[in-house]
């Protein structure tokens, strides 16, 4: 477990706020509010799980989109997820989320040069 002086700051983006409440949005117009609130949960357990560090079980170094960028699936222990969870390490101990896109868009595209560190 890792301690609280040794937690890392998580930040998102003002593309990744856009892409969390535009997911909910999507999801409470096709599956209710009840499913939105559910899988809003998910994406907060997984952008928590961030705090622990870049090396967390399924985080990975993703230099075939963009030089620096590592992604994190939100599916996390029985909660099916179909996002990433896109970011950067963003100096010392810190992290910025750029983007939370579906795992099946093309990612390059969605990315913008500004997101591209």
């Amino acid at each position: 477990m890792t301690s609280a002086s040794h937690l890392w700051k998580v930040r998102l983006s003002n593309a990744a706020e856009a892409d969390f409440e535009g997911i909910l949005l999507w999801t409470a117009d096709r599956f209710g509010e009840e499913q939105a609130d559910l899988y809003k949960g998910i994406l907060r357990s997984a952008i928590a799980s961030l705090r622990a560090g870049p090396s967390i079980a399924g985080a990975r170094p993703r230099p075939d989109i963009a030089k620096g960028l590592h992604s994190l699936h939100a599916a996390r222990e029985r909660n099916r997820a179909r996002h990433l969870v896109l970011f950067h390490i963003d100096g010392e101990m810190r992290i910025e989320i750029v983007r939370i896109l579906h795992d099946s868009m093309d990612l390059q595209r969605h990315l913008s040069l500004d997101d591209e560190k």
